[in-house]
This record gives C-alpha cells, structure tokens and sequence, in this order.
C-alpha cells in the first residue's frame, strides 16, 4: 500500500514494490496532499495493473542509451544507428537526470521546443520521431504509464532551404566551366554531379570497375561517418548514363590506393564547392543542391517523370515529384507566360 508523510509544508509520497523475491520502493515529493494522494492511486493501479515501475527513476537519456544499444543496434543500418548515437547526444543535454517517472506530453514537448530554438524544423523532427519511438517502447515495457507520444508535436520554422537548384543560367555557367577545367579533380566531381544527379556519397564511391561505355554503375556510397559502404535504398541501385566526352575525362583520373577514383579530400567537398561558386558568382548551393539541378533540368527539358525518378534512385515517384515544387526560375516564368497565354485565349 502506499503511505503519505507531511515533512514540513510538503507531503511525501511513497509505493512499495515486491518482484523476484526482493522488495523495493519508490517515492516522490509533493506540495500538497491531495496531489500526493492522486500519484500513490495511480502508482498503485499502475503496479496492479503489471507496470515496471521500478524502473521509473532510470533517466531518460540512461533508458534511450540502453533502448539503442540494446534493441536498435540490432534492426538497423550502421548509418542510421550512428543517427541514433547523435539523438543520444542531444536528450542527455536536454533532459539531463530527469526519470522516467517524471516524462509527460508537457515536459517533453518543453524539451522538443527548447531544440527547436536553435535548429531546424527538420532536424527537430528527426529527433523528435526518436523519441517518440522511444516512448513508445517504454510504455509498452511498462516503464511509464501512459502512451503520450503521440501528442507530441514539431514546432519551429525552417531555414532558408540549402540545397537550392540552380537556375538554367547558372546550371550552364558551371558545367561550362568545369568541362574547361579539368585538370582540377573536383571540377570532374562536380561536373558528374551535374551530368548525373548521384548524391555525393554514391560519386565518391565509384570505381573503375563501375565505368562502362558511356555509363556508370551506382553500387556503393562513402560516409564521413561510417565505414557501411551499401546504397541508401535498393533503388539506389542502379546504371546512369552519361555522354561521351565526361566518360572519357573520367577515365583519365588516377585511381587512388583505396580502388577509388575520386580521393576522399578529408569529405571537405562542401566547402570546395563553395569557393567554386563565389569564384563564378555564382548562388551558393549544395552537392545535394547540385541533385536537384540535375532533377530539375531534366523535368525542365519535359524528360519522362519515371525515368527521372529512376535516373536519380529514388524510391518512388512521389519523391522525385517533391523536387519540383520549387522549378528553375526560368522555366516558372515560362510557365506563367503560358498559362496567361491559355486564359486570355478562352
């Protein structure tokens, strides 16, 4: 049964607990009795009801690095497991020693809200669905009480979206130039970017076994953060062409020691490719912004949406669809122009 105790101007709490011959207790600090007296109710029909309240006063952050070395280690890839690692991170700066026992919707949400302060909505949400899935497992454990994950929600505002596609102009522009220059290796990089839509990963994990006549097989991807060398989906897998004069400056670059052909220059491509674009004054974008170029170009030029979506790997063509929500400034005007065109011809 559970006891109540005035200590001072506050009423504690306390529920004993007995499970595999040992006998244990927990207990919890409250302003007023009658707050005191609706915990030991619920407490005492949690542990009526089967609930592992014992390991109510684990931490979440101990419970979620457990959960993920535990139980996700073993259902997913080592890259999103190394997501995980990051998410583990992040909820012990948040949550700090706060216990299973003291999570609510209210008290996560705080949490969610204060990261989303300082980061965006995407990220947020990325962590956030951890959690949630967290929580989830917890409850059904029988660690907390209550199944609120649900009610959590992503707040906060997106940035200005980083992997802008190039407009025409300026997609013409680089490629002009990184076609004139090849005697620097990340010109090519960038121009088999342009020219096929790989992500950069799949671009640093070609070999030259993966070279065929006007062609390039997509078969693995580097991370910074990973030694998993496998494809992003089974879709990923696939043959993109290319035209004659990128295959044939391709084959001219040395092979590395690793088997690869483009050196891994310490994954500072990023910033490379920065300096490249200011140099040609060119919008700063992305490689991931280099992809959509591509996707857009092709979409521009009214390329079949499937091959598209093949072309770039995706999983569906709901996925390529979402690269054109935003077109090329150039082909937008055109548009514009032909639907004024097709309402003043009624």
């Amino acid at each position: 049964m559970a006891s109540i105790i005035k200590r001072g101007k506050s009423y504690r709490a306390q529920i004993s607990l007995y499970k595999h011959g040992k006998h244990s207790k927990i207990s919890k600090t409250f302003p007023t009795k009658k707050e005191a007296q609706l915990w030991s109710l619920e407490m005492e029909l949690a542990k009526g009801g089967g609930k592992e309240l014992a390991h109510r006063n684990t931490t979440f952050a101990d419970f979620f690095e457990n959960w993920i070395y535990v139980v996700k280690i073993k259902d997913v890839k080592e890259t999103t497991f190394q997501n995980y690692t990051r998410v583990l991170g992040v909820i012990r700066n948040l949550f700090k020693d706060i216990q299973l026992k003291d999570l609510n919707d209210i008290v996560v949400q705080s949490k969610i809200d204060e990261y989303a302060e300082t980061h965006s909505r995407k990220t947020t949400h990325e962590v956030l669905l951890k959690i949630r899935t967290a929580l989830r497992d917890a409850y059904a454990r029988g660690y907390i009480t209550n199944d609120f994950a649900g009610l959590l929600k992503t707040r906060g505002v997106n940035p200005p979206k980083r992997n802008k596609a190039l407009s025409i102009t300026d997609f013409k522009k680089l490629r002009k130039y990184v076609l004139e220059h090849p005697e620097d290796e990340f010109n090519l990089l960038v121009l088999v970017a342009l020219e096929t839509g790989m992500r950069r990963g799949e671009l640093l994990g070609i070999r030259p076994e993966n070279l065929y006549e006007h062609g390039i097989q997509v078969r693995q991807s580097i991370s910074p953060t990973s030694v998993d060398t496998s494809l992003k989906s089974p879709n990923a897998k696939r043959d993109v062409s290319i035209n004659k004069d990128v295959y044939e400056l391709i084959q001219q670059i040395p092979v590395k020691e690793n088997g690869y052909i483009f050196g891994f220059g310490g994954f500072k491509q990023s910033e490379q490719l920065a300096e490249l674009l200011e140099m040609l004054s060119i919008e700063r974008t992305t490689f991931h912004g280099l992809r959509d170029t591509h996707a857009s170009f092709l979409f521009a030029q009214n390329i079949d949406l499937v091959y598209v979506s093949k072309r770039l790997g995706h999983v569906n063509i709901q996925t390529t669809q979402n690269y054109y929500l935003e077109l090329m400034p150039e082909k937008k005007h055109q548009q514009d122009a032909d639907a004024l065109t097709l309402l003043s011809s009624l």
